[in-house]
């Protein structure tokens, strides 16, 4: 395990700062391809190049389109809205920047199967003069208005997916390149909010999501804030969550987060002050095999640091700590 970032903006200014904050790993973003709709391996070739001059290696990469954010607000909204034939040029592209990360020794992207984006409530006061971003379903909007998708039922989104899934994963396979899901922030009930059914935020949903298509490269993005957003008891049912994806071989990048709450009520927080134990989570992380980065994702904001760097960077030598108390603690367990 080894702390990394997803922080956007792959410049030499951010990969000074990363460096400065000890991570030697990230997901970056190459250059956004504009009209033409997918890297080329230049692209790739350039970012690579890029973080190797700053003494970091480029681990994974978010692909420039299917993020979180709202469909009403994306320009490129083809797969997650069902729409052919405009979602099988985008699919097309996602398997030529596939192809792109092989050829440049890029081992893995990111990506979201999102229509709703991150639901929040208003954000509610930290310590220190913070804000936290905060949900409870209690105070969200009621009876929201429909996206442009209109009604996504389960049905409908589980489709969605699996044609994604049935024409990207085979190139994933063939070219030993890893895809890492990210889930739905947050879940919501089971009738739906803004008629959308959330199908991956729930840990059922996650578990026939790796199901679709039986591969060693098909798996997680594995949010533990927004993991833990979906249970009752994250302190104590996340690890069990961990070693089933964990013991399968599909964690492929983890958000190491923490929140204040349960299922529809909580708080994003600074990771020390949450209801889970962030080093038991990373003893488990580490007692089922999980070889790749932790890193920060969502973190509290406050005036004085409008960019986030204070928070982030806290995030980074928090994550470092706890990585080397791990490394301590199974040290000190094989010699007994």
């Amino acid at each position: 395990m080894h702390v990394g970032t997803q922080r956007s903006g792959t410049t030499a200014e951010m990969l000074q700062y990363f460096k400065r904050h000890g991570v030697d790993h990230i997901c970056g973003y190459p250059p956004d391809p504009g009209e033409r709709g997918y890297w080329t391996v230049e692209d790739v070739e350039q970012t690579r190049e890029l973080c190797e001059k700053h003494g970091i290696t480029l681990s994974m990469v978010a692909l420039p389109f299917l993020p979180s954010s709202h469909i009403d607000k994306e320009r490129r909204g083809a797969i997650m809205l069902g729409k052919s034939p405009e979602r099988d040029r985008d699919i097309e592209h996602v398997n030529r920047m596939t192809e792109a990360c092989a050829k440049v020794g890029v081992p893995a992207w990111k990506y979201n199967m999102s229509i709703l984006g991150v639901l929040r409530t208003q954000p509610t006061p930290g310590r220190g003069g913070s804000t936290y971003s905060t949900w409870r379903l209690a105070d969200a909007v009621a009876d929201p208005p429909l996206t442009r998708a209109e009604r996504v039922t389960a049905d409908i989104f589980w489709e969605r997916i699996t044609y994604f899934l049935e024409r990207v994963i085979p190139v994933c396979n063939e070219l030993k390149i890893r895809a890492a899901c990210h889930p739905h922030d947050p879940g919501v009930p089971e009738e739906g909010f803004q008629g959308v059914d959330r199908v991956l935020g729930t840990v059922d949903g996650l578990k026939k999501l790796v199901s679709i298509q039986e591969s060693p490269y098909h798996g997680l993005n594995l949010c533990l804030g927004t993991t833990a957003e979906m249970l009752q008891e994250p302190a104590r049912e996340i690890h069990d969550v961990i070693r089933y994806f964990g013991e399968r071989k599909k964690l492929f990048n983890i958000h190491f987060r923490n929140i204040r709450g349960r299922r529809n009520d909580f708080q994003e927080v600074y990771p020390d002050e949450g209801d889970m134990d962030m080093f038991q989570v990373a003893l488990t992380l580490n007692e089922v095999g999980y070889p790749y980065m932790l890193m920060p994702d969502h973190m509290p904001s406050h005036a004085d640091d409008p960019g986030g760097r204070q928070a982030f960077a806290y995030g980074y030598g928090y994550i470092k700590g706890v990585i080397q108390g791990v490394e301590a603690y199974e040290a000190r367990r094989s010699l007994s």
